[in-house]
């Protein structure tokens, strides 16, 4: 009986991996560069503790939850109404601008390069740069230290969870250790 010639794959292994049409989107599974990831946005204190979280598939943008983050954080009881939000290029866009200035948080986010040769390009109906403080932006690094301490934890950093209820309680038990921990 001759073989029927079948498309082989030569390299590499299929994933495991099969996302269900019913699958609940909480799953926060999604496809980015490196495959099948989470992301963790957060937002983190001066003392480089995370103090609200949220889980989003990996291929999902950091604008969009920047509000939902506010509002999670708004709705702790250690709230100060003087919070600056230090962020990065990925927060840059004009309208997260706007909304900050209307729930008047204060905010220091540098401008992509892009935005300002389209703001040059429109000459005097371009407006001027946003304010933005170098000093106050090197404080910004607290973020990025509070995820290496997230990345110390194992269970975070390859998320073997299928489920992200599952996943999100890990981050939180680890944001709560963090926070009892001695700086």
């Amino acid at each position: 009986m001759p073989l029927v010639p079948s498309a082989v794959r030569t390299q590499g292994a299929r994933s495991n991996y099969r996302k269900l049409e019913n699958e609940p989107p909480d799953h926060a599974i999604g496809r980015s560069r490196g495959g099948l990831t989470t992301k963790i946005h957060a937002f983190t204190d001066a003392l480089v503790r995370p103090v609200a979280l949220l889980l989003t598939a990996g291929q999902s943008g950091d604008n969009p939850q920047l509000e939902p983050l506010l509002d999670l954080y708004r709705g702790q009881q250690h709230f100060l109404t003087d919070v600056t939000v230090l962020a990065d290029k990925a927060y840059s866009h004009p309208s997260t601008r706007i909304k900050l200035r209307r729930r008047r948080v204060k905010h220091v986010i540098p401008e992509r390069s892009d935005q300002k040769q389209n703001r040059k390009n429109k000459g005097q109906r371009g407006g001027r740069p946003p304010d933005f403080d170098r000093e106050l932006y090197k404080k910004r690094n607290t973020v990025e230290r509070g995820f290496s301490r997230f990345k110390q934890w194992r269970a975070l950093a390859t998320r073997y969870n299928k489920y992200a209820l599952t996943y999100r309680g890990g981050a939180l038990l680890a944001a709560t250790i963090l926070h009892a921990k001695p700086i």
